[in-house]
């Protein structure tokens, strides 16, 4: 258990807010670049409970700037996009992408005084897919070489959904892997042939064994955990009696993502990005190493699930996430469909908006949970200094070595688990169509 100070330190985003600042040294998932396909490419962007505008300008470049002109307050996201920035439609207020205002039409003619107002603005950078923001002092770090970085756009697909709760518990949920082999628990096995897209529908490893039967039949996973120099990696090993283990590699990127494998071809990368203290959006970049990524069926599947514009999903707290007490008992643990997803998003908000973590008592398969608040509190307390020295991709690291990170199942003999998952990797790096080599 925790102090309610020490949660409140670890859950807070805000400006000057301890865990705020740590993840404002880091760039940060600000939108979709499918949100700014259409004829007028301008949307509302709620991050780290700050409010803001992200638009593409008349020339195609991107600025994200406060969303309220500093004249009388309106909302800049119904700004005119002219002259290569947005136009306030209250009194004609022009603003670059810079958030520099450029002209103010309606005061005298030879008044200078436009030079003197500007908003905040930040440094935005398109990847495969996202819009990253950079929020924080000084010029923004380079993007580490991680496979959803280094991969050619055909083979990545990304998505966001919203969730009703703290970041950090969004977080948490993905950096344990204990949890699989209960809450995402199938009764009945699907055919993994019919699993495209779908996480924990393929076959463990290299056999015919469904992932969904090894998760449930081996609940008791030993965990071991090791930092990287991007956080954490987590290796869970289910030993399994004819002296062969399963070996699930997950990891937690630093401040706030994973990358989990999601079948034996593609691995997920997924950001829990705050959009204030109370809610959150996962941003999910789905690689491939195998086959170009079928993005139209990949999109299709999740909009069945979400709606728009806020990506919202359809099965929620209101209609008590479409449980079906008749499902529990016969197909699922939890009785609340097939999307794994709906799983995640139920445990994570029914926690509260805020979890209470002076009221939790972790076990032995928490240890990812105990080592990364202790590496959060250690870059908060660094940050508090006014240093980044040590902090996993930041300080002196050299961004362009930080690659992967692997992140696979495996099985193979007990006694060679630590090779095993290795060589698994390697042998699938080595048979991909991009360059994917650590």
């Amino acid at each position: 258990m925790m102090s309610q100070e020490q949660n409140d330190q670890l859950t807070r985003v805000g400006p000057g807010a301890p865990a705020g600042d740590v993840l404002r040294r880091y760039w940060q998932p600000a939108a979709l670049s499918d949100e700014l396909v259409s004829e007028r490419p301008v949307v509302p962007v709620k991050l780290l409970g700050e409010d803001l505008v992200l638009f593409r300008d008349n020339s195609g470049k991107l600025g994200l700037i406060d969303r309220f002109c500093p004249h009388r307050g309106v909302d800049l996201c119904f700004g005119r996009r002219e002259d290569d920035g947005l136009r306030c439609p209250f009194h004609g207020w022009h603003f670059d992408r810079t958030g520099q205002c450029v002209e103010q039409p309606g005061e005298p003619e030879k008044s200078q005084m436009h030079t003197q107002i500007k908003v905040t603005s930040y440094p935005v950078e398109e990847r495969n897919g996202i819009v990253f923001a950079y929020m924080g002092p000084g010029d923004p770090p380079p993007f580490p070489a991680l496979d959803c970085f280094a991969a050619p756009d055909s083979h990545v697909f990304a998505f966001k959904g919203l969730w009703e709760c703290n970041w950090l518990q969004a977080l948490e949920v993905g950096i344990d892997p204990a949890h699989a082999s209960f809450l995402h628990r199938f009764l009945q096995d699907e055919d993994p042939n019919e699993g495209y897209g779908k996480q924990f529908r393929d076959r463990a490893a290299n056999t015919d064994i469904p992932m969904t039967q090894l998760l449930r039949e081996y609940p008791r996973p030993e965990i071991k955990v090791e930092e990287t120099d991007y956080g954490l990696r987590l290796i869970a090993l289910r030993h399994m009696p004819d002296g062969r283990s399963h070996v699930r590699v997950t990891n937690q990127v630093f401040p706030e993502a994973i990358c989990i494998p999601m079948s034996n071809e593609m691995t997920i990368t997924q950001w829990h990005v705050p959009i204030d203290d109370e809610t959150c959006y996962w941003y999910s970049m789905f690689v491939s190493f195998g086959k170009p990524v079928d993005k139209t069926l990949m999109r299709e599947q999740r909009l069945k699930e979400h709606r728009l514009p806020d990506y919202a999903p359809l099965r929620n707290k209101r209609n008590n996430y479409g449980y079906d007490p008749a499902e529990q008992r016969d197909l699922t643990y939890t009785g609340m469909g097939l999307d794994i997803n709906v799983h995640d998003q139920w445990a994570v908000e029914s926690m509260g908006p805020i979890q209470d973590r002076t009221r939790e008592h972790l076990g032995r398969t928490d240890v990812g949970i105990s080592r990364y608040r202790r590496l959060m509190r250690a870059a908060i307390a660094k940050v508090a200094e006014g240093s980044t020295e040590g902090l996993p991709m930041l300080g002196e690291a050299d961004l362009a070595e930080v690659k992967g990170p692997v992140a696979i199942d495996a099985i193979g003999p007990s006694d060679d688990w630590d090779s095993l998952w290795r060589d698994s990797d390697a042998a699938r790096r080595t048979a991909c169509s991009w360059d994917a080599a650590l």
